[in-house]
């Protein structure tokens, strides 16, 4: 179906940053299949667990038990500080997964209508509960009548969320971003996290955190929360979980971990032996190669670099980021940089009309990341000079 504006271009392999087309020529790509392949392509611990895993078992589905994510969800509540954890196959399913979790913990509460507080510009994905939750009118338009139950506040405003809970009785979460990813990687205020928690503490809500794109060391910690001392009580998890496998997860503490009970919530695919079996292989070289680490100090490398290089530029509004998730923002609409990159052999994104995304693998070396800053920095010039 006609669901995708697709690049003119097909590729045919990959090994770490480098993607080679069907016609042999080579792209360095600053997208990682959108913060998918932090590993880069092809790297050979997920192939080789791949293989192994495929050769004995793919799939039981979850009526059985799968060792593989016994030990998957093991490592991770660990390294969150969750208790719990869902396995589903996307970040879509993931965010559903707190939905339907808030819905029950307001239920239990007795309340009928409960509702969830996300924020403007926010992106949770395309069913129709994450799309409702999204804040995004393009995304919705022509998906009316949305899923009820959101209330939507202004991005890195606690006023804005305080008055909502002064005027509303029946809030039970929030949800919401780290870091805005499609939004136009928006990073809050430091304080905003630790003032979202102690309005659910004030108020018995549940802290649910979208970290689908931020997840998985991209922003400098195995999780983007870690910047800080809280904990949230709800974290969705995938993109770059199983390096291009699919694979999302809930992960969850205290009470919202003891929601769930059988029949209320599956997935014939979640956690099946091979998914698992592939972020094993991410977990155990993100943690070998300690590239928590490594996105933090590549993160600023780029950072510094392109803020340097266009410094004074006219056209060019900000530099931000966390970790490899870099936003550079212009006075203009600049999706005509993504053809242009792509020309010469670069592969970047523009979100939010007028910012350029950048998501690359982190396993990325100080030279292709110089390659990398020098190239958009000479597009980006030539762009607003014309």
């Amino acid at each position: 179906m006609n669901t995708y504006a697709r690049q003119n271009i097909a590729f045919a392999r990959g090994e770490g940053v480098w993607l080679w087309d069907t016609n042999g020529n080579k792209y360095l790509d600053a997208v990682s299949g959108v913060a998918v392949c932090g590993l880069g392509h092809a790297h050979p611990a997920v192939a080789d667990a791949l293989c192994a895993q495929a050769r004995t078992l793919v799939h039981t589905s979850n009526l059985y038990q799968i060792p593989n994510q016994i030990e998957l969800g093991e490592q991770l509540t660990r390294l969150s500080g969750m208790d719990k954890v869902f396995f589903g196959n996307s970040g879509a399913e993931a965010n559903e997964a707190a939905i339907k979790l808030a819905r029950l913990y307001g239920r239990k509460k007795n309340i009928d209508n409960p509702l969830i507080i996300v924020a403007e510009n926010s992106f949770h994905g395309r069913t129709l509960a994450t799309l409702s939750a999204t804040g995004n009118k393009k995304i919705q338009a022509g998906f009316e009548p949305l899923v009820a139950g959101f209330i939507r506040v202004p991005y890195d405003d606690l006023d804005a969320i305080a008055r909502v809970a002064e005027n509303t009785s029946d809030v039970v979460a929030i949800l919401i971003e780290l870091v805005q990813g499609e939004g136009g990687v928006r990073i809050p205020d430091p304080g905003y996290l630790a003032g979202l928690r102690q309005l659910c503490d004030d108020n018995g809500w549940l802290l649910m955190l979208d970290e689908i794109q931020t997840g998985t060391c991209r922003t400098g910690k195995w999780f983007a929360y870690q910047h800080t001392a809280i904990l949230p009580d709800v974290v969705t998890l995938a993109k770059g979980l199983g390096n291009g496998v699919p694979i999302g997860c809930c992960l969850a503490r205290g009470v919202a971990a003891q929601l769930f009970q059988p029949g209320n919530h599956g997935s014939t695919f979640g956690g099946n032996p091979l998914a698992a079996a592939a972020a094993l292989a991410v977990l155990t070289t993100l943690r070998e190669q300690n590239l928590a680490q490594r996105a933090e100090e590549l993160g600023r490398r780029i950072k510094q670099s392109l803020s340097s290089a266009l410094e004074g530029v006219s056209g060019v509004t900000s530099v931000r980021g966390l970790g490899l998730m870099i936003g550079i923002e212009l006075d203009r609409p600049c999706a005509a940089l993504v053809p242009a990159a792509l020309a010469q052999g670069l592969l970047i994104n523009v979100t939010a009309d007028r910012v350029v995304r950048l998501l690359p693998p982190l396993v990325m070396t100080d030279a292709e990341a110089d390659l990398l800053t020098g190239q958009l920095a000479n597009l980006i010039i030539s762009f607003t000079q014309t």
